[in-house]
């Protein structure tokens, strides 16, 4: 495992079916917010320097999700629609799974444009998840039509292999990969993702680069998550392995107190530093304001928090059960 590339700066003039990005960047939470409040969140989000904004059509309901916020948003602020990068997943059912067909892909970029009703284009396009029963390469090409159309400016991929990436931007250049990617998930570093992209001049997007909060500090034992939490369900949160992984938390919380940062900062810095677009999602908007100033890290603190990483590795899957199954696909 490397100690970390040097992260990607904004970029502009990039070809047809790529997309250029700030370093900042967010999550649009699929949680349930008041929309008034969201829309200052992400104005607060915008005026810090994030001008990535990924969400999803399954971030909500079918009348309450990501897509409608955006369009609420840019509504009210038109001016901003240039200012933002949105990348939108897409063609997937929470009770049936990812659809890779050439009609459900274009059944569902369709869905987000009517919905977004021309308030903001869609940047980049992503497959939620890779459908095992249609081939990656059918998929690429359906996507290449719709950017061919017009419809969407880029294809981009979430939790796929480094073969997959290889194999789909053989077919049309892919404008980002989506990854968890976080000291509480180092894995892309190891299985040939981070890799892949690299080799192809790929931007990485990492979500939950605070390991779904667990690298803020906040959670010292497992009474301090919510009884309706999702992360209740996640196998990293069972009372068996909370307090194995609870020694990773700890020993970064050192290095943090030591740099004088929160040990978000460190983790955040960290993704950064691997060459990955962090986007922590976050409902609060002193968090944003903490979450936007990435510090440096030096060679001397990734070797620690390799060392950290390998004396506290982390137990448990990231899903489990059938979703586990779709990661890395």
């Amino acid at each position: 495992m490397s100690i970390g590339r040097a992260a990607r700066t904004k970029v502009v003039n990039k070809p047809v079916g790529a997309v250029g990005y700030g370093l900042l960047s967010l999550s649009i939470p699929w949680m349930p917010v008041e929309q008034n409040v969201a829309i200052r969140l992400l104005k607060t989000s915008l005026e810090q320097g994030a001008n990535l904004w990924n969400g999803g059509i399954h971030y909500g309901t079918p009348t309450s999700n990501s897509l409608h916020l955006m369009r609420s948003y840019f509504a009210k602020y038109p001016e901003d629609a240039d200012r933002v990068v949105l990348s939108i997943k897409g063609a997937y059912d929470p009770r049936k799974g990812p659809i890779g067909s050439a009609e459900g892909l274009r059944a569902s970029v369709e869905e987000a444009l009517r919905v977004l009703d021309g308030v903001k284009k869609i940047d980049v396009f992503e497959m939620a998840r890779v459908d095992p029963d249609t081939p990656i390469e059918i998929s690429i090409k359906a996507l290449a039509e719709l950017v061919k159309e017009g419809k969407i400016g880029g294809i981009g991929l979430s939790e796929v292999s480094a073969n997959t990436i290889r194999k789909a931007h053989a077919v049309h250049p892919i404008a980002a990969v989506e990854i968890e990617l976080s000291l509480f998930t180092p894995d892309p570093l190891t299985n040939g993702i981070m890799d892949a992209c690299h080799d192809l001049s790929i931007p990485v997007i990492a979500y939950s680069p605070v390991g779904r909060g667990w690298l803020t500090g906040k959670y010292r034992t497992l009474d301090d998550i919510p009884a309706n939490d999702m992360r209740r369900m996640l196998p990293r949160f069972q009372p068996e392995v909370f307090d194995q992984n609870l020694k990773l938390v700890e020993a970064v919380e050192k290095i943090a107190k030591r740099k004088e940062l929160a040990a978000s900062q460190v983790a955040i810095a960290w993704v950064a530093r691997q060459g990955a677009i962090p986007i922590p999602g976050t409902t609060n908007a002193d968090r944003i304001m903490l979450n936007s100033k990435i510090d440096e890290l030096t060679d001397a603190d990734m070797h620690e928090l390799q060392r950290v990483m390998e004396d506290f590795p982390i137990a448990g899957e990231r899903y489990g059960g059938v979703h586990e199954k779709l990661l890395n696909a």
